[in-house]
């Protein structure tokens, strides 16, 4: 019989346990969906030259922040420029409207999966009419302010129609590519596509701030300083991420026949970020549409002096190196997290108190009913507080150590980028720790 070391058996291990439940499978097909968006985005539209448009859009801090969470599909001009934008933007908008129109709030929580179906329907079609609206901003953009980026020989009026179209076509395949690693692959797919946007930028940040530390010695120490910072933060991610206040659940004893179930204390677990990575990315997507806008429309040639001057101002007001920008993201940051704990079907007070009255379990010294749904919705409360602040500041963190010190080349990869890196990055573990618990059960079962 062949002996094995222990590194070869925990090679052997993980090798077996990639076929648990399809993981192997599901890893392979998310690789290479990636791989697809990967490839699309290095296809620029017909009659784009994009170096020039790269040397014209390196002075706009606006088209560099928005490269970065399209991987740079924006800046090579690609037919999925526009990324998973307005995807997010769609579905943020359809959540809260969920919250104030009764009948799409129906839809959400009474009508089961095919209500939700439904739901998935208004915000597919509404992502095309956002993507429709920024690829004619975008056109109108290349069209008017940087005419250099389009080729001499290419009729403006095919060009600006089919650049519409291609753009709205490549969003709603961005779309698609999406939703299908969310079912098929792992992890949800919209995080996942933004994780590898982030990603495939940091060799470009990182030669920057290699080449400015090596042409000025004395940031050498600023830069030590703010990888620390960015070490400290990711720590301080993972734990916001993890961490969770414990509810004990008391369970009754129940006898049938001659064997005693229950009896033992359980928990509910209320993590102190509730919506993980997507308060960041909401936030993020409801900033960008605006500016987006803004920044585009504000660059070309408006005739009106006057509303040419507000729209300047408007989006100078809210540039993503500005201090109003940050105070909003901020702010958004804060009141998207309290939103989303308000959303999450398994964090309702009320549906909670209910469930546990009706089983018999209880809260230690807590009445069963309405006590225990309006302690539970304190302790939500807090928690949920602690988390959404706990959250805003760390955003804020690395972008104020790239002021401090100096070194403005690796505010690209600032706490945002960091945060969705690091919260998908765990969801991502999560995710591949659920699809293994079978294996998981099967062996304590044959203990």
């Amino acid at each position: 019989m062949q002996q094995y070391t222990p590194s070869q058996q925990n090679l052997q291990t993980m090798l077996s346990n990639l076929n648990i439940a399809g993981l192997k499978t599901k890893i392979i097909f998310t690789l290479a969906m990636i791989l697809v968006f990967r490839f699309c985005a290095q296809l620029p539209l017909f009659g784009i030259d994009a170096q020039n448009f790269a040397n014209l859009a390196a002075t706009n801090n606006l088209i560099g922040f928005l490269d970065m969470f399209s991987g740079g599909a924006l800046g090579n001009v690609s037919i999925i420029a526009l990324g998973i934008g307005p995807y997010i933007t769609s579905s943020i908008i359809m959540q809260l409207l969920a919250v104030v129109i009764p009948q799409l709030e129906q839809l959400q929580k009474e009508e089961g999966e095919a209500g939700r179906r439904k739901l998935s329907q208004y915000t597919r079609i509404f992502t095309i009419v956002i993507a429709a609206v920024q690829a004619f901003v975008f056109v109108l953009y290349l069209v008017k302010t940087a005419r250099g980026a389009i080729m001499p020989d290419v009729n403006i009026a095919a060009f600006a129609i089919g650049s519409v179209v291609i753009l709205t076509a490549g969003s709603a395949f961005t779309m698609w590519m999406a939703e299908l690693m969310t079912e098929r692959g792992i992890g949800n797919g919209a995080s996942m596509l933004i994780f590898c946007g982030i990603i495939s930028k940091i060799p470009f940040y990182s030669g920057q701030t290699a080449t400015l530390v090596k042409g000025n010695s004395a940031l050498q120490p600023g830069l030590a300083l703010l990888l620390l910072i960015f070490f400290a933060t990711m720590v301080f991610i993972v734990i916001m991420q993890e961490a969770s206040r414990k509810v004990i659940i008391v369970n009754p004893r129940r006898q049938v026949g001659n064997k005693v179930y229950g009896g033992t204390n359980t928990y509910i677990p209320f993590k102190l970020n509730p919506g993980g990575v997507m308060p960041i990315i909401f936030a993020i997507a409801i900033l960008l549409f605006p500016t987006t806008v803004l920044g585009l429309v504000g660059q070309a040639n408006i005739s009106n002096e006057v509303f040419r001057n507000i729209i300047v101002g408007i989006s100078n007001f809210l540039s993503p190196s500005g201090i109003a920008y940050n105070i909003i993201y901020f702010i958004l940051i804060v009141a998207l997290t309290f939103f989303y704990a308000s959303i999450i079907p398994n964090l309702q007070p009320k549906e909670i108190a209910t469930n546990l009255k009706k089983y018999g379990s209880s809260i230690p010294g807590i009445k069963p009913g309405k006590p225990t749904a309006e302690a539970l919705d304190k302790i939500l409360s807090k928690t949920t507080f602690i988390g959404a602040f706990g959250l805003g500041i760390i955003a804020l963190i690395p972008s104020l150590a790239c002021h401090i010190t100096g070194i403005t080349t690796l505010q690209g990869i600032g706490a945002t980028s960091l945060i969705i890196m690091v919260g998908v990055a765990l969801d991502f573990i999560n995710q591949v720790r659920t699809n293994l618990l079978p294996k998981n059960y099967e062996s304590f079962l044959k203990q």
